[in-house]
C-alpha cells in the first residue's frame, strides 16, 4: 500500500483489508475513506478499468477524488479464473464492498453467500439505488434518480423555475460517508463478537434521510416543502443573500435578540418594533420587504467589513466564495484542508482530504496516489497465492 509521507505512523485501520469491486462514486468513496484511515485497499477493476476511468474529464475527476491509496488488481471477472482469483482475495478480506448492477454479483459466481462460505467474518459491504426489497430492487439507480425520488429535486431551485438537482453529486457522496460508516461500527462489533456482517445502503434512504429538518415540518405543519430559492422557508432573515459592494453573503438573524443586533448594525434600530417584523413568524410572512428595508447596509460595505461586523456581533455569516477563493481562503489554508496527490502520470493536484482532525490521523498535505489500472496485479495476486489460513480477527476485551 502507497501510504507516502505516512509510512510508519500508527493509523487506526492498520492490518485491515479490503477489497472494493466498486464503480464511479459510492462505493469508491466509501473505500477511499478506509484507506485515508490506514486500510489495505484493494480494488479490483475489469481490463478497461473502473468505468469512471472511461468518461472523459468527469471520470478522470472521479478517479482523482475516490482512488487514492489505493491498489489496483486487474481481474476478468467473465472468466472463472479471474473469479478463482477475486475469491482467493475474498478469503483473506476484512470487508468486502461492491455497488455493481443488481445482482452483478450473484451472477459472476460472487454472492453474499458464497463470499461468506468463503470466509465467515467478513464484513460484505453494498451500495443500491432503492434498497434490496421493494419494487426498485432490481432499477439501476444513480444519485440524480435518488434526488429526484426522494424530493429532494422537489425543494431546489426558485419557485417559479423546474425542479433542480444539488450542484454536486450529493447524495453518491453522502452514501459515501453513510457506507464508510456502517462498515466501522461492522468492525467495531466484529473486534467485539467475531461475527461478519452485511451492510446495505441505497441511494434513497440516503437522499429521504438529509431532509429530516423538512420532514419534521411536513409532519408538524401538513403543508407540502416547495422550492423556494434562497432563505429558510420557517425563519427570517435566516439562509438569505444580501448584495455586498463587490461580492455576496449569505446571513442568518432569525432569533429576536440577533435580528435586533443585525438592524441595529444597519442603523434600523425601529424595525423590531415594526408589526411586520415583531416575530420570526411576522418576518417571514414579510421576508422580501425585510430584506429590501436591511438591503443598504451590506450594498455600501465590502464583503469582509460586513463578515468583521456582523462576526463580531455574533450573526452568522458567510461570504459567497466562488471554487479559487475557497483554495486561498485563510480558514482553508490553515486547516490544511487540501492534500497534495500525486495522479497516474506523476503530476500533482489538490484535494479535501479527511474532513476531521485527529491526534491518530495526522493531516501532513500528502493525499496518496492514484493507481494506474492493474498496476499491483502482480504483487497482490502473488500474495494471495501465498499458502495461509483464511483472515480470523481477533476478538477484542471491550
Amino acid at each position: 500500500m502507497s501510504r507516502d509521507a505516512r509510512a510508519g505512523t500508527p493509523m487506526p485501520l492498520d492490518g485491515i483489508t479490503v477489497v472494493d469491486f466498486g464503480q464511479y462514486i459510492a462505493a469508491p468513496g466509501a473505500t477511499q475513506t478506509l484507506a485515508d484511515l490506514g486500510a489495505e485497499v484493494v480494488k479490483v477493476e475489469s481490463p478497461a478499468g473502473d468505468q469512471a476511468r472511461g468518461v472523459g474529464t468527469y471520470g478522470h475527476a472521479i478517479m482523482r477524488a475516490y482512488n487514492r491509496r489505493k491498489k489496483s488488481v486487474v481481474l476478468d471477472l467473465r472468466d472463472p479464473a479471474g473469479v478463482a482469483e477475486a475469491r482467493r482475495l475474498v478469503a483473506r478480506a476484512d470487508v468486502v464492498v461492491q455497488n455493481l448492477r443488481p445482482g452483478a454479483m450473484a451472477r459472476l459466481g460472487l454472492s453474499n453467500e458464497v463470499l461468506r462460505e468463503l470466509n465467515p467474518s467478513v464484513i460484505i459491504a453494498e451500495v443500491t439505488g432503492f434498497g434490496t426489497d421493494g419494487p426498485s430492487r432490481d432499477r439501476p439507480g444513480l444519485d440524480i434518480a435518488a434526488q429526484a425520488e426522494s424530493g429532494l429535486m422537489s425543494v431546489t431551485g426558485e419557485p417559479d423555475r423546474a425542479p433542480q438537482r444539488v450542484g454536486v453529486p450529493v447524495v453518491d457522496h453522502v452514501a459515501a460517508s453513510v457506507l464508510a460508516q456502517a462498515i466501522l461500527a461492522a468492525l467495531f462489533h466484529r473486534a467485539r463478537t467475531g461475527e461478519g456482517d452485511d451492510v446495505s445502503v441505497s441511494l434513497l434512504d440516503v437522499a429521504i434521510d438529509m431532509q429530516r429538518v423538512n420532514w419534521g415540518e411536513y409532519g408538524l405543519t401538513g403543508r407540502m416543502p416547495t422550492r423556494r430559492g434562497n432563505g429558510q422557508p420557517g425563519a427570517a432573515p435566516a439562509a438569505d443573500i444580501f448584495t455586498t459592494s463587490d461580492g455576496e453573503v449569505v446571513v442568518s438573524a432569525y432569533t429576536d435578540d440577533k435580528f435586533a443586533a443585525l438592524c441595529g448594525l444597519a442603523a434600523r434600530p425601529e424595525l423590531p418594533e415594526d408589526p411586520r417584523f415583531t416575530d420570526n413568524p411576522a418576518r417571514v410572512a414579510h421576508r422580501a420587504e425585510l430584506l429590501g428595508a436591511l438591503a443598504p447596509y451590506f450594498a455600501t460595505r465590502t464583503t469582509a467589513v460586513v463578515v468583521r461586523e456582523l462576526g463580531a456581533a455574533g450573526i452568522v455569516v458567510g461570504e459567497v466564495r466562488t471554487y479559487d477563493r475557497v483554495l486561498t481562503a485563510g480558514d482553508v489554508l490553515a486547516g490544511g484542508v487540501f492534500a497534495t496527490c500525486t495522479d497516474t502520470d506523476g503530476s500533482t493536484y489538490r484535494m479535501p482530504a479527511l474532513p476531521f482532525t485527529s491526534r491518530h490521523v495526522p493531516r501532513d498535505g500528502d493525499g496518496g496516489t492514484v493507481p494506474g489500472v492493474g498496476e499491483h496485479t502482480a504483487d497482490v495476486l502473488v500474495a494471495e497465492r501465498t499458502p495461509g489460513p483464511a483472515r480470523a480477527p481477533e476478538r477484542s476485551p471491550i
